[in-house]
């Protein structure tokens, strides 16, 4: 039970951050850009109360505590002065980009500070973190914390080029040289095809202090990433790529369910050493949690930059010809496909959660 409530409160915070930080960016851009705010609110309507007051923008707290909301002035329509409707075009585009940009910022900022804490790979070494029993691997003597020299006397200066070397020649005998404690060990395995790790090892590299500059470069590049994974997964999808299960969104029970893995992960590999038997290797801490939150934004900025109706990348859409062609799309029309967007966003969101009920999307953290 109380992992339970401890998984809820992380999933919840971890949501309403995303939701919160993305609305917080287009206050702050609206603010920048001289169009009036109405209302910043804290969680969701029905209001509960007004905290205060500052400089024409009410801030409330409201009764749903998921997240927030702003209210430009005049959100939809032109007629109103000093309006977010009746900005020139490129300051709306300002308005509806900071949003994702600010879940982008935030997956930044978060995989910096996981690079920092863990540090980046030595580059060009590729080490043996863990052995598999039972696996050609462990019968030929491979042991943890062995460096991987060479394989069938090509040099290995990467896990890709490792990895393509032992899987070119499964079923037949590979002659690996591994440096042991300082010494050159000759090792012979036979990765076999018939497994789904050929040889029966997990590869990695050793870690070495960030400073900050390549903590905030990483955090970069894997923001990157991850947002352009996102952004195709539609592309990947139509080519075949991913599978649709691959591809298939998670509700909110899915979430939890996630949420409770890094949980339960973290914790497990945070356990006192002391209790390590003698001699034991004690797992390097994960955090799946914050991995999982920066996902999460991620996928919450590229989302929202989707070129549908109702959502910034739609708004975006419509801002297009009126900077291109000078002419604007009728704001009535555009509101009411934006309405009716919005209806069917919400459809699908209820579609989405009633088949993590009907059947729960079966996802399990790498090891």
């Amino acid at each position: 039970m109380a992992n339970s409530l401890l998984t809820l409160l992380v999933l919840m915070l971890a949501l309403g951050g995303s939701v919160f930080l993305h609305e917080f960016g287009h206050f702050l851009a609206a603010r920048w850009m001289k169009i009036e705010v109405e209302e910043f609110g804290f969680g969701f309507p029905p209001k509960a109360l007004t905290l205060f007051n500052w400089q024409g923008t009410e801030f409330t707290l409201n009764w749903i505590p998921l997240g927030g909301f702003v209210r430009p002035k005049g959100e939809n329509d032109p007629t109103v002065p000093d309006g977010l409707a009746a900005a020139p075009p490129l300051k709306r585009l300002v308005v509806l980009f900071a949003g994702p940009m600010m879940n982008l910022l935030t997956a930044v900022v978060i995989y910096a500070i996981l690079v920092g804490q863990q540090g980046l790979p030595v580059a060009g070494v590729v080490n043996i973190l863990e052995v598999l029993s039972d696996s050609p691997a462990q019968q030929s003597g491979f042991q943890i914390d062995d460096r991987l020299l060479s394989v069938n006397g090509a040099e290995i200066t990467s896990i890709e080029q490792a990895r393509a070397t032992i899987h070119t020649a499964v079923d037949t005998p590979i002659t690996f040289i591994v440096d042991r404690g300082g010494q050159q060990v000759t090792l012979i395995a036979t990765p076999l095809s018939s497994r789904e790790a050929p040889l029966g090892v997990s590869l990695g590299a050793p870690l070495r202090p960030a400073n900050p500059l390549e903590a905030l470069s990483a955090g970069v590049q894997e923001t990157y990433y991850q947002a352009i994974n996102t952004a195709l997964i539609p592309v990947s999808l139509i080519s075949q790529k991913i599978s649709p299960a691959q591809a298939r969104p998670i509700g909110l029970i899915g979430m939890f369910n996630l949420f409770g893995q890094a949980i339960q992960r973290d914790s497990e590999t945070r356990q006192p050493t002391a209790s390590a038997p003698a001699g034991a290797a004690t797992p390097q801490p994960t955090n799946w949690v914050l991995s999982i939150v920066a996902m999460l934004a991620v996928s919450l900025g590229v989302f929202n930059l989707y070129p549908i109706p109702a959502l910034d990348g739609g708004r975006i859409l419509f801002a297009l010809p009126e900077i291109i062609l000078r002419r604007r799309i009728p704001y009535k029309m555009e509101n009411v496909i934006n309405g009716v967007a919005f209806l069917m966003l919400i459809g699908l969101m209820l579609v989405i959660n009633s088949w993590d009920v009907i059947d729960p999307a079966k996802i399990v953290l790498p090891k």
